[in-house]
């Protein structure tokens, strides 16, 4: 009976070593689904510098910094911004509420406002975990003012007539 106590002791010595080594190894299951996430959603398309042009062979230290190439159609013109920035700026939860409102084209966030709570939150704690860097993104300029930065042009071109013989 007097081993009671010690082997309590141990017992409990042992569950809060599995609790401790079950955080780090969870926390590193999240960061890699959301590592998964980034690559399969496309978000380095437009929020890493070069990806497209590199055909992702672009350091993962430069990814989701942002991008100076806008995207101009009659909504004016818009940036793809430096999400690693902006996960230094929110919270978990401020973090998935802003990703389930509608946001300027021709960011597709309606794809994310699909995504799971646990998806986005995967999200957060991978660009959470590459840390603050690069600059912010230039501001979204409306209709008609120009800017002086590279854009792409999302206006709709009509298709050459082809005459029929």
């Amino acid at each position: 009976m007097n081993n009671s106590p010690i082997a309590a002791i141990a017992l409990s010595c042992v569950l809060v070593q599995s609790a401790l080594a079950a955080g780090p190894s969870d926390d590193a299951a999240l960061i890699e689904r959301g590592r998964y996430l980034i690559r399969v959603s496309g978000c380095n398309d437009c929020h890493t510098p070069g990806y497209i042009q590199q055909s992702g062979d672009v350091p993962e230290a430069q990814w989701l910094t942002g991008n100076v190439v806008g995207f101009q159609g009659p909504w004016g013109t818009t940036y793809p911004s430096n999400l690693r920035l902006a996960a230094q700026e929110l919270s978990e939860t401020q973090w998935i509420d802003r990703l389930r409102q509608p946001m300027r084209p021709p960011m597709p966030w309606f794809n994310l406002r699909a995504m799971t709570d646990d998806d986005l939150r995967a999200l957060y704690h991978y660009i959470a975990h590459l840390g603050a860097a690069g600059e912010p993104a230039p501001a979204a300029a409306d209709p008609g003012v120009a800017v002086t930065t590279p854009y792409f042009d999302f206006v709709p071109k009509q298709a050459p007539t082809v005459a029929k013989r």
